[in-house]
């Protein structure tokens, strides 16, 4: 029965989700005290608790706009009400603090500045004028300086900075935006910066305020500044100066590898990009991830090596004040409106986060380093992301801006940790219907790479709360993640990894990002560089039929020598010639493939082909991807990964609008067979046709391969839900063409949004299929 208006009730209401460090207490308190409400609000470790008294109607208006207008940080995942016995309180609704007890709280990613923090930032006024930590309970660090939870300063990075008396003042008024803003600072109570001049430097150090200046005048100059971020060191040059950008590429061995660059705002993006609507608002979300931008055609800003070879630039926008002093307050000297900003590490290493360590493993690389004393507790790497014609987003790189920010399940899973591959690597706990990825870690080919993964993870138990019973890890042998989770169960007696195929877990990520519960198999259409197959080849190239149970190899690229494994993936020209082989197209001089290896090289090839040295059998679409861009003479020797298949989707982009012919595969019998493509491709080379009509019918012919695969699928299956897994389907062109014929026949298509299509969102699949296979167990 409900209660009159007039008469007083009291409710105890629970808010989990996303409640902390976003204020959501001074939301409360407001709240109460505009209703003429009594009671309080504390955090627990479960997320938010509050008892609240007064009329009938006031109490409901309160608890409806807990959910439907909480602060802009928050997410609000359930709210429960609970009736208790009115105690006549008519004082004032008050903040309490914290409650220890058990439970789980969400904790939220970094955001970027808000614009009430960098206009005091640029006040000569404001007692934070050019404080380069300034930040509020909109805005900040979060994730990155949280060492447990519940998240409270003496839980922070910011526990060694003690509160002066005007930030404690500001810290205790629930009126103020900085009420309980745990990373509150000001010139007074610090953090502290400081610019170390590499050894032997006529540059003088630097602290306070003329550090920012310092390190603007050296990227003025030519300079390349380590400067420490939120997640970590980066690596800053200007970007408009080709000799600076050209020796940070030189140090760092980055080859031909594109740098992503940050813009002083929008006006200068402009100036080297055309972003769309939808990409501005992506740039300029809270989140600030690196956003894939087509590059402006006549612009002359930036310096020619800053993106060689591709029509697209990685932009981002200032996220921290820092980086707004970095270019420049009104009335500072100029400086670079553009800069390089590339992750402070060396290549195959983690990204740096310790002062001291960047000092000794960023020496010859930087020529000063802008430094802080607050210490990152988690490193986290900018996220990357591109916008699709239709506005949605798929993300390539999940890190800042995003994580810990917990994904939904649609089944529940035990406490899991599942540890994702060897490339792109991103670990991933779940718990009930909750996945937490952690940060980007890159590629787990050293030392210092697994030991980054082992902190991670700690890190990431210890701020959700998982204690994992299950571990997942890719079914490759030899992959250093799976040997990693195989020493994480050695201390547990009788337990042993779940091991999960490649593919079926790209499937299932796919499947679980969309909610799907597994009652009824996709068609799934995995498309990769290479995975370990059942069959001990390596698989790329697979169209299975899947569920969270197991799958089935309803189809796959027919299989070609992979001469020299792994280590040939470096010779584009190399994988052509071996696709040839294998489709018999003789390597007549004529052929850019040919013409790039020298004639010993050849002699070597033909040998290793012939006898099956060293050569592994891939179905793998990637390497295909690689073959035909050295075939069409696009990419003959690649400097980093996915090089020459990105050069050969530039070059189909630049035609894509005019040329709508296709290379037809032969299918049959489960098999895929790229020999018909070859032998027309060679032909078309022959008659004279432009390399981006060649490349654009290549990727126009997998994608109706794909369609016709899928079709009889459905005639034997009855399915019609078609997933897109795999980093292959990063390539723009190749994903909207599959997603438009597909959805042209009947087909209901999932593509990723939030977790990337490449291996950093495979530890997702791996999770739900190991949660799913112990569950029947």
């Amino acid at each position: 029965m409900t209660a009159p208006a007039a008469q007083a009730v009291r409710r105890r209401v629970t808010v989990r989700g996303t409640v902390q460090g976003v204020g959501f207490r001074p939301f409360v308190h407001r709240l109460a005290t505009d209703l003429t409400l009594a009671g309080f609000v504390s955090n627990t470790a479960s997320g938010v608790l509050i008892e609240v008294e007064g009329p009938a109607d006031g109490v409901a208006r309160f608890c409806d706009r807990l959910a439907t207008q909480p602060p802009p940080l928050a997410t609000v995942t359930g709210v429960e009400v609970e009736d208790l016995i009115t105690t006549g309180a008519d004082d004032a609704f008050t903040i309490r603090s914290t409650e220890r007890s058990q439970g789980r709280t969400l904790l939220p990613p970094d955001t970027a500045t808000c614009a009430d923090c960098l206009r005091e930032l640029a006040d000569p006024g404001d007692r934070r004028h050019r404080h380069p930590f300034v930040t509020c309970t909109h805005c900040g660090p979060r994730f990155t300086i949280a060492t447990g939870m519940p998240y409270d300063r003496a839980l922070t990075t910011m526990t060694g900075f003690p509160l002066c008396s005007a930030c404690a003042r500001e810290y205790g008024d629930p009126g103020d935006r900085r009420f309980h803003a745990q990373p509150v600072a000001c010139p007074d109570c610090g953090p502290r910066l400081r610019l170390v001049p590499a050894a032997g430097s006529s540059v003088r150090p630097a602290r306070d305020a003329g550090a920012p200046a310092t390190a603007r005048a050296l990227l003025t100059g030519g300079r390349i500044v380590a400067v420490k971020g939120l997640g970590g060191y980066h690596l800053a040059c200007d970007a408009t100066d080709a000799r600076a950008v050209d020796t940070l590429r030189t140090r760092k061995a980055r080859g031909g590898k594109p740098f992503a660059v940050m813009c002083a705002d929008l006006e200068t993006v402009r100036r080297i990009a055309t972003p769309s609507p939808a990409e501005v608002a992506a740039l300029t979300s809270p989140r600030r991830p690196i956003v894939l931008l087509r590059r402006r055609a006549s612009q002359e800003l930036l310096a020619p090596g800053v993106c060689p070879g591709s029509p697209h630039l990685g932009v981002m926008l200032p996220y921290t004040p820092l980086h707004a002093l970095l270019f420049g307050l009104p009335g500072d000297p100029p400086g670079p409106r553009v800069l390089v900003m590339t992750s402070g590490n060396r290549s195959g290493e983690p990204i740096v986060t310790d002062d001291d360590e960047a000092l000794t493993r960023l020496a010859g690389l930087a020529d000063a380093w802008l430094a802080h004393d607050r210490p990152i507790a988690s490193p986290c790497d900018d996220s990357l992301l591109r916008v699709r014609p239709d506005g949605t987003e798929q993300v390539l790189r999940r890190s800042r801006g995003y994580v810990p920010r917990p994904l939904r399940l649609p089944v529940a899973v035990r406490p899991t940790l599942a540890v994702g591959g060897d490339l792109k690597n991103a670990l991933c706990v779940g718990e009930g219907d909750q996945a937490w990825f952690g940060p980007h870690i890159g590629d787990m080919g050293d030392l210092a790479t697994l030991e980054a993964a082992g902190r991670a993870e700690a890190r990431m138990r210890c701020l959700t709360g998982v204690t994992p019973e299950l571990v997942a890890a890719d079914r490759h042998p030899g992959y250093h993640s799976a040997r990693w989770a195989r020493r994480r169960v050695a201390p547990l007696p009788g337990r042993t990894p779940v091991f999960v195929q490649h593919h079926h877990a790209h499937i299932a990520s796919a499947m679980a990002e969309h909610g799907l519960d597994g009652t009824r198999p996709v068609i799934g259409v995995a498309f990769d560089g290479t995975g370990y197959g059942d069959d001990g080849t390596v698989w790329g190239g697979e169209i299975l039929l899947a569920d969270y149970a197991g799958f089935r190899r309803f189809a796959r690229l027919t299989p070609a020598p992979l001469p020299g494994g792994d280590a040939g993936v470096a010779n584009p020209c190399r994988l052509a010639l071996a696709r040839l082989w294998a489709a018999g197209v003789p390597w007549d001089a004529d052929l850019p493939c040919v013409a790039a290896c020298t004639p010993g090289e050849l002699t070597l090839l033909e040998r290793q082909l012939n006898r099956a040295l060293a050569c592994a059998a891939t179905s793998s679409m990637g390497r295909l991807f690689d073959a035909v861009s050295s075939l069409a003479g696009v990419c003959h020797r690649a400097e980093y990964e996915a090089q020459a298949a990105l050069e050969l989707e530039a070059a189909a982009a630049s035609v894509w609008g005019t040329d709508t012919s296709a290379y037809a595969f032969g299918i049959a019998g489960g098999a895929c067979d790229p020999a018909p493509v070859l032998g027309a491709l060679v032909a078309d080379l022959r008659r004279g046709t432009p390399v981006p009509v060649l490349a654009a019918r290549f990727h126009r012919g997998v994608a109706r391969a794909v369609v016709e695969i899928c079709r009889r699928a459905r005639q034997d299956t009855g399915l019609t839900t078609v997933a897109l897994s795999g980093g292959v389907f990063a390539n723009a062109l190749l994903e909207e063409e599959c997603t438009r014929l597909l959805a042209g026949d009947g087909f209901a298509v999932l593509r990723h949004g939030e977790v990337p299509p490449n291996d950093g969102g495979l530890a997702l699949g791996q999770l739900v299929v190991a949660a799913h296979r112990r569950l029947e167990e």
